[in-house]
C-alpha cells in the first residue's frame, strides 16, 4: 500500500511538472524538465520551444508532436514522418535523417555552383571556349567523353576522386558516430583544428568556421536557418538541371539564354517534347 501511494503521488508531481512546463512553453519560455526514473539517475530534457510565431507549412499535430522547432528549417513539414522517432530504427534514424540534409544542402549549393560557373565563364569569354563544357560532359569516363585533357587520364583520376572522397567521408561517418573523436585522431598534426564542436552538422572551429561567423547564438541560429533554406533550393535546383540534361542536351546557362529569347517555345512544356535536343 505504501509503495502504490508513493507511486500515485510521484505520477501526481510528474503532472504537475509537465502542466507547468507547458504553460512556460507557451509564455515563450525555455525550460527543462527533471524526469527521475524509477531505480535511476535524474536527467534532464530541454522543453520543446515556443513555436506560436513560427511559419508552419502543411504541418499536423502529428509532425510537430517531434518537430519541436529546434532544428534549422523546421517548418513542422514532414508528411511521410521521416522523422517520427516511432519510426526510428526502421531505416534510418531522425537525427541521421537532420544530419545528412545538412550535408545534402552543402553538396548542392557547391554542385549547383560547379554546374553553372565553367559555362557562364566560358560564355562571358572569362576562360577559354575549350574549358568551358556543360557540367553533365566534364569528367565523363568512357566514350560520352569530351575528349578534354586534363593532368592525366580520366580512369586514373576517377579513381583518385573516389580515394579521396571515400577517405573524408568515412572521417565525416566517425566523427557522427562519436562527436570530437577527429581530433584525438592523429592527421598530420591538424587534429586541433579538425576536432569539431560536438556537434557532427555544424564542426565549426578555424577550419570549417574560417571568418568566425556567428558570434552569438541568435547569428549563430539565423546563419543556419539561412543555410538550410539555400541548401533546400540548390538541391531543388540540381534536380533541375539533371531533368534539363535529360530533354535539352544543353546546360542551365545555354537553356536560361535559350528561354529568354523565345520564352513560348523554349519553356519547361515544350521541352517535354524533346529529348537530348531532338525535336
Amino acid at each position: 500500500m505504501a509503495t502504490t501511494a508513493s507511486r500515485v503521488q510521484a505520477n501526481a508531481f510528474a503532472g504537475k511538472q509537465l502542466r507547468n512546463a507547458r504553460n512556460a512553453q507557451a509564455r515563450g519560455v525555455r525550460r527543462s524538465l527533471r524526469v527521475r526514473a524509477e531505480g535511476g539517475e535524474e536527467q534532464t530534457k530541454p522543453a520543446k520551444v515556443d513555436r506560436s510565431k513560427d511559419t508552419l507549412y502543411f504541418a499536423t499535430e502529428q509532425s510537430l508532436s517531434y518537430l519541436d522547432g529546434s532544428l534549422a528549417g523546421d517548418f513542422g513539414f514532414d508528411p511521410l514522418g521521416l522523422s517520427d522517432p516511432e519510426g526510428a530504427g526502421a531505416f534510418i534514424s531522425p537525427k541521421w535523417l537532420a544530419h545528412s540534409e545538412i550535408v545534402h544542402c552543402r553538396f548542392a549549393m557547391l554542385g549547383a555552383a560547379g554546374c553553372i560557373a565553367p559555362e557562364a565563364l566560358g560564355k562571358m569569354g572569362v576562360i577559354p571556349q575549350s574549358t568551358a563544357i556543360p557540367w553533365f560532359k566534364n569528367g565523363v569516363v568512357g566514350p560520352s567523353s569530351v575528349g578534354f585533357e586534363y593532368w592525366t587520364d580520366l580512369y586514373t583520376l576517377f579513381s583518385v576522386m573516389m580515394v579521396l572522397m571515400g577517405f573524408a567521408e568515412l572521417r565525416r561517418l566517425q566523427d557522427y558516430r562519436n562527436p570530437g573523436s577527429m581530433g584525438k585522431q592523429y592527421f598530420l598534426g591538424l587534429e586541433s583544428v579538425l576536432g569539431g564542436s560536438g556537434d557532427p552538422s555544424y564542426p565549426g572551429g578555424p577550419f570549417f568556421n574560417l571568418f568566425n561567423l556567428g558570434k552569438t547564438p541568435e547569428a549563430m541560429k539565423d546563419l543556419k536557418l539561412k543555410e538550410v533554406k539555400n541548401g533546400r533550393l540548390a538541391m531543388i535546383a540540381m534536380l533541375g538541371f539533371f531533368l534539363q540534361a535529360i530533354l535539352t542536351g544543353e546546360g542551365p546557362v545555354q537553356n536560361l539564354q535559350d528561354h529568354l529569347s523565345d520564352p513560348v517555345a523554349n519553356n519547361i512544356l515544350t521541352n517535354f517534347g524533346r529529348v537530348g535536343g531532338s525535336i
